[in-house]
């Protein structure tokens, strides 16, 4: 069965971020779940599907009678023989100040009293929840981006080689335009054209006769050593942005001979590292027309 997990803790305290960290390490996930409604939903065949790694379900005090009823509604999970995670997020009073200054959003605890008196009276409200929760995260000082990391990690048990970045490899011709995906461009126009070559012209860069014309040129061997190189350095700076996709387009004029070759040896270098990226030769079949 997969994992499952509450996340809960003082409003603003990041648990919108926590909830989009799941989503990307693809959970199904449901923000402000009431939570007398959670065993009914663990019932649902939707916890089996092979494309769903874990559950994971926001429950605060925007919930009413959610203090009051949390107790009970753990042990009826529980007594479901479900295992349940509690993930409680904090941050310390200036900065949850900082943040509801910053969003303008109304504090759910919300009276007739200061932002700063209703903030006090959640996290003493939460304290006997705060004590049950098998993780203690406090925000103070977290970007959006080293939240999501720690919970991505946690989420993994700390396997750093579990990589939620897709990455997608294009060939293209620029006759056709740039792909609107693009991360990074590359212009493969600076080598010989196969398609001034009588007998290359009606092959695509896939076909061994193409590939040896391309590869065995000194600058493409020169430009791949670079550009492989470059890569290798830029992907763990990407993934460690939590970058979900990264495409690396190749182009060149007509995207059917070098543009091609060089992007199944770029896929055939990342694939070597285990990266499992994607390859799409998207204009290999046009026209073969050139301009």
């Amino acid at each position: 069965m997969q994992k499952v997990y509450i996340i809960t803790g003082l409003s603003g305290s990041g648990k919108t971020t926590t909830i989009q960290a799941f989503e990307d390490a693809f959970f199904y996930c449901v923000d402000n779940m009431p939570l007398e409604l959670l065993p009914k939903f663990l019932d649902l065949p939707l916890k089996e599907s092979p494309d769903i790694k874990g559950l994971a379900f926001v429950m605060d005090m925007r919930s009413k009678n959610f203090i009051s009823n949390y107790a009970a509604g753990i042990c009826s999970i529980e007594a479901l023989g479900i295992s349940v995670q509690i993930i409680f997020l904090e941050a310390d009073v200036d900065t949850l100040l900082k943040r509801f200054s910053q969003t303008r959003r109304q504090h759910p605890v919300s009276n007739e009293k200061s932002l700063l008196d209703n903030i006090k009276l959640e996290k003493k409200m939460m304290l006997p929840i705060k004590q049950t929760a098998h993780h203690i995260i406090n925000t103070t000082g977290y970007n959006v981006h080293q939240l999501k990391s720690r919970i991505l990690d946690l989420v993994h048990d700390g396997d750093k080689s579990i990589s939620l970045t897709k990455i997608n490899i294009i060939s293209f011709g620029f006759k056709y335009g740039i792909p609107n995906d693009a991360d990074l461009v590359v212009d493969m126009r600076f080598l010989s054209n196969p398609y001034f070559i009588e007998n290359l012209k009606n092959q695509d860069g896939e076909s061994e006769a193409v590939k040896q014309f391309v590869l065995s040129n000194n600058e493409t061997k020169l430009f791949l050593e670079k550009y492989l190189n470059l890569l290798d350095y830029l992907i763990p700076l990407y993934k460690r942005e939590n970058k979900a996709y990264l495409t690396f387009a190749i182009g060149c004029t007509g995207g059917r001979h070098r543009s091609v070759t060089i992007a199944r040896r770029i896929f055939e270098h990342l694939n070597k590292k285990g990266l499992n990226p994607g390859l799409i030769h998207r204009d290999i079949d046009r026209d073969l027309k050139q301009i």
